[in-house]
């Protein structure tokens, strides 16, 4: 059952969420058979909104549940919370304007921290691996991959509006959009689902390991419900 504070945290999500989609469609009317432009327009601060939460948390769930050291752990989150609150502070100014020169340079300086989070997650993290159960060290690489991998979509989609038809166009942001979203469903429901298992693993790794100490009969393998 869910505390207080992850109540609180699953409501604004979806509140999120649901402004992203209203917003969306206060912007835009079917007329005949096309969708036109209402004049209203879409407010695309409410999932940057959504990232500046959770991409952090996602990245501090990544270190914590490896259960490293408290003074290498305290150290990558906080430089990892960092690199994330400024890629996308930095690319939130390119994202609202309609200029492609500003759009691109806003989406360079934001890749900067972008790199230096995988570096740090593929590098970094990767020297602790050795010292993880073996399962263990089987999810957190499929972890970093699907991180790599969601992440991707990212700034190609931020990229879309620009490639496609040589501007921001309307199939350009409607390609933005979509590619948004599907990056978000990766990120988070798999990146969830998959430090899930992670911290399963570990908890019974370290009951096998506890058990064996206290001369216990053990119960690796069976991972806790």
């Amino acid at each position: 059952m869910p505390c207080p504070g992850q109540s609180s945290n699953l409501n604004f999500y979806r509140y999120q969420y649901f402004r992203i989609f209203n917003s969306w469609n206060e912007s835009y009317a079917l007329s005949g058979e096309v969708y036109r432009a209402t004049g209203i327009p879409f407010n695309d601060a409410y999932r940057y909104a959504d990232w500046i939460l959770t991409v952090p948390l996602l990245l501090v769930e990544a270190v914590a549940v490896l259960a490293l050291a408290s003074n290498i752990a305290s150290g990558v989150i906080w430089r990892l919370t960092l690199a994330a609150f400024v890629m996308i502070a930095t690319g939130y100014p390119g994202e609202i304007s309609s200029d492609t020169g500003t759009r691109l340079l806003w989406g360079t300086i934001s890749t900067i921290p972008f790199i230096y989070i995988l570096y740090t997650l593929f590098v970094e993290l990767g020297k602790s691996l050795k010292h993880q159960p073996p399962r263990v060290q089987i999810l957190t690489r499929n972890l970093r991959l699907l991180l790599f991998a969601s992440w991707g979509f990212y700034p190609i989609a931020y990229l879309l509006p620009v490639l496609l038809d040589g501007g921001l166009s309307a199939n350009g942001v409607v390609g933005l959009q979509v590619g948004y979203s599907l990056a978000d469903i990766l990120a988070k429901v798999g990146f969830g689902t998959l430090i899930y298992f992670i911290a399963l693993e570990k908890t019974a790794h370290d009951r096998a390991v506890e058990a064996s100490e206290n001369g216990l009969p053990s119960a690796a393998g069976k991972l806790p419900i």
